[in-house]
């Protein structure tokens, strides 16, 4: 099995900013089951996922005969090859079954962010048809089991697997973990007991009719203009992703990852456990949702060898008042990702948790997620400076505001083009359209610079896109929510720098005459009907809003204003 050494790069082409990758391992044009079944034969002893919370370690061979019996499992319950099935869930066991034991028999894994709330659950399930939905019990605030009996009230009288609710017309199944039971739910590991007879042939016959590039997930990307979109990836998007970002780190069998980051994310489900299927190294979850205390205990318990993080996870665990206590000594690499990475933060990550080899990674939803990447090697400057050079097979390049490809140097949007585009935003060819061009191009948004010797860095956004904390935040969504609000008459919503989180959320409105509000009022009226992370922490009132001469607002302004207000300081970032 042939595994590239990591990201490479043909540097600038005839004075330009265009990049292609290294081709000279072939790509794999397989699918998950397929991957699956040769990794399960080559290390079917080793450990293949350890959830340290809830008390489950399954090797290889022990997690395939668990996810073959959940697939036998959904087959009984009707659902069929290209149906639909939404995940709403932290990190649990029952997750990463669902991911592979969909993909086993071809059924699309929908991810839904375990911070939605009502309004975004109900549209998430509406767009893509979900016909199941495997959920949790509940997750710090979130109660998901409350919120479905509020969305789907029919629950509470129909047999489990009969559902028929007016606001999600097309669910019928609902599979809930734990033991407690909820009328009209399913229990999840029943479902995977009732599969536990049927034969493997089975399953292999519908593997066998599966093609590498049928669409095997839809991720949630906020929307720029108010509502999600679906990112549709494959199963040769996904996996040679994964692959692709382990090689960078020299992953083998022998490597054990620490999985912090959330498997409803590409971070969590493509770089990790993607990576792992492709090497046959060892996922470790230390709790649901990351908790500083928790991971280190893993890192050294575990004996983990490479850790991913956003920028905030890190710090968290650097300020641990015990970090020096924990053993580290088998940890190298891993990677910092999902916001800008603070320099000082890498610097203390090499020297405090022996994160000697970690990298730096950039790419977003709709490419499977990874372009660039830092690799082991590079020099020390490099890997906290940029986001690395591009991944093997393809290819991007920076364009200025006429789609001119610009020099090596010089500021434009990135685009990206190869095997990790998406298949398109699910049943959205008007915004498929807008983000991918003729010829192939997805356009990030992204303002970036490539040097002359292929290393690019992300200098800021096309678009208004915050970065909270690693989530992706579109000012259009939560403006398009404020709008319902009776009071505003408008509202603009931008990022400002925060220490902690990368950046924060404010927002400027004007009240409609007459009309009042507070700052709590607004951000109640948020509470339960968007996702917590969307809520803005600054709200302000307004008389009028700055605006261009042709009438659009101008968030600079309003950003430099909060920032002064603030007293906030604009951090250096790689």
């Amino acid at each position: 099995m042939n595994a590239p050494t990591g990201p490479h790069d043909l540097t600038a082409r005839n004075g330009l900013a265009h990049v292609i990758g290294d081709t000279s391992v072939p790509l794999w044009r397989e699918t998950i089951p397929a991957v699956m079944a040769r990794t399960t034969r080559q290390f079917p002893d080793r450990d293949a996922a350890i959830f340290l919370e809830q008390g489950v370690r399954w090797t290889w061979a022990e997690l395939a005969e668990e996810v073959d019996a959940l697939a036998a499992g959904f087959l009984k319950l009707g659902l069929r090859k290209g149906d639909r099935l939404g995940i709403w869930s932290p990190n649990r066991y029952e997750w990463l079954l669902t991911q592979f034991a969909t993909a086993r028999v071809g059924i699309v894994l929908v991810t839904i962010n375990p911070a939605y709330r009502l309004s975004e659950i109900e549209y998430a399930v509406n767009k893509v048809g979900c016909k199941a939905l495997v959920t949790a019990a509940s997750f710090k605030s979130s109660d998901y089991i409350g919120m479905l009996q509020e969305l789907a009230p029919e629950l509470a009288h129909c047999e489990p697997g009969s559902l028929h609710a007016a606001t999600m017309p097309e669910m019928r199944i609902i599979i809930r973990v734990g033991r407690d039971k909820t009328p009209g739910m399913f229990n999840f590991d029943n479902i995977v007991d009732t599969g536990r007879d049927t034969p493997a042939s089975t399953l292999d016959a519908i593997s066998a009719t599966l093609d590498p590039d049928d669409a095997i997930n839809v991720q949630f990307t906020s929307g720029t203009t108010g509502a999600p979109k679906g990112a549709t990836l494959s199963h040769v998007n996904v996996l040679n992703n994964g692959r692709f970002v382990v090689a960078a780190q020299k992953f083998t069998e022998q490597d054990r990852l620490c999985i912090p980051v959330p498997l409803y994310h590409c971070f969590g489900m493509v770089m990790g456990v993607m990576g792992c299927l492709s090497t046959g190294a060892a996922m470790v979850f230390a709790s649901e949702g990351f908790d500083p205390d928790a991971n280190l205990r893993a890192l050294a318990n575990e004996k983990c060898t490479s850790v991913y993080g956003v920028p905030t996870m890190f710090v968290g665990m650097l300020g641990h008042p015990e970090l020096a206590s924990f053993d580290l000594s088998s940890m190298r690499t891993g990677i910092m990702a999902g916001a800008p990475c603070p320099i000082e933060v890498m610097k203390r990550c090499v020297a405090e948790m022996n994160l000697r080899d970690i990298t730096i990674a950039y790419g977003m939803t709709e490419t499977s997620p990874v372009s660039f990447q830092t690799s082991i090697g590079d020099p020390i400057e490099r890997q906290v400076s940029t986001v690395g050079r591009i991944h093997p097979h393809v290819e991007c390049k920076i364009v200025d505001e006429n789609g001119k490809t610009v020099p090596p140097g010089v500021q434009g949007e990135l685009c990206t083009r190869g095997y990790s585009v998406m298949k398109g935003y699910w049943e959205d060819p008007e915004r498929t359209a807008d983000s991918i061009d003729a010829d192939g191009w997805m356009h990030s948004g992204d303002l970036a610079v490539i040097d002359e010797e292929g290393y690019g860095n992300i200098t800021g956004r096309v678009k208004d896109m915050i970065i909270r904390g690693g989530e992706n935040v579109y000012p259009a969504e939560i403006e398009s929510f404020l709008y319902r609000h009776p009071a505003v008459r408008e509202v603009q919503v931008f990022g400002v720098p925060d220490t902690r989180m990368g950046e924060e959320i404010a927002t400027w409105i004007v009240l409609k005459s007459g009309q009042s509000a507070t700052e709590d009022e607004i951000k109640a009226f948020c509470r339960g009907q968007i996702a917590h992370y969307k809520i803005p922490r600054y709200v302000r009132f307004k008389s009028e809003l700055p605006m261009t001469v042709t009438g659009k607002p101008q968030k600079f302004i309003m950003r430099d204003a909060m920032i002064e207000e603030l007293g906030l300081v604009v951090e250096k970032t790689a």
